[in-house]
């Protein structure tokens, strides 16, 4: 366990989509590399950072990830959120969790086909800011990477295809933390999307919103140095079982 003191007490892990294009029908976050599921390394690392509550939006067969949890021990740790509408866009899975949005915590946010360094999650819990996300500087090509832009040091635009002019740009992990005050306003910019009928969206479209409306309350914190991958296709999954997890803090 590291001796980094936790500033919230709450995850919101988001893994209730069906996950096609990795090829299994189960969810991505019960994916195994080596001996644990992407699933167990998140609540593994969570506990031993200090995190005493994760909810985990769950929709696609909900009930493998519920046995999941109860299987690895993790049931006093976690809650969960279902989404019926798990098929729409990540904005939904979002928003199911808006109690807890404006429960006046801080928070974190997490995509869960993610296989990461432990010491991002210490970096994220630490890092200055009312809300903060973490950057890769070395990016992948293509337009799949969620990309952070910015202009000097402030962030200008976050999207896969950005319509801002920036100065450089680098790859979000899909890793947040807001302040209370932050969350309440994410919640409030989910909310506008949902009364607009944008059920397809996903949830970066939110915080863009809450960047384009005041930069000034995010800090992208630079992770470039450890190790991670976003799990989305099969080869995603073997480099992340060749390369990644051999270079990993345990």
């Amino acid at each position: 366990m590291s001796n980094t003191k936790a500033v919230c007490t709450t995850a919101i892990l988001l893994a209730a989509g069906v996950g096609r294009r990795l090829g299994q029908d189960g969810p991505k976050v019960l994916a195994r590399i080596e001996d644990q599921t992407l699933l167990e390394r998140h609540l593994a690392i969570l506990a031993g950072e200090g995190i005493d509550e994760v909810a985990i939006t769950i929709g696609h067969h909900g009930e493998l990830i519920r046995k999941a949890v109860a299987d690895a021990g993790f049931s006093d740790l976690v809650r969960f959120v279902e989404n019926p509408r798990y098929r729409d866009g990540s904005l939904i899975s979002l928003w199911t969790q808006r109690d807890l949005l404006q429960s006046g915590k801080t928070l974190i946010l997490m995509d869960g086909d993610v296989l990461y360094d432990r010491r991002m999650m210490q970096s994220l819990l630490t890092a200055p800011g009312e809300a903060v996300m973490l950057v890769d500087r070395t990016i992948e090509p293509g337009d799949e990477p969620v990309k952070i832009c910015f202009r000097g040091d402030t962030i200008v635009d976050f999207r896969k295809k950005p319509e801002h002019a920036h100065d450089w740009h680098g790859e979000s992990v899909g890793f947040f933390r807001f302040s209370p005050v932050a969350s309440a306003g994410l919640a409030r910019a989910c909310a506008r999307r949902i009364a607009a009928g944008e059920t397809a969206t996903e949830y970066e479209e939110a915080i863009r919103d809450m960047i384009l409306a005041d930069a000034g309350v995010f800090h992208a914190q630079d992770i470039s140095d450890l190790p991670w991958t976003e799990i989305d296709f099969p080869e995603d999954l073997a480099r992340a079982r060749q390369e990644i997890m051999p270079r990993l803090v345990a």
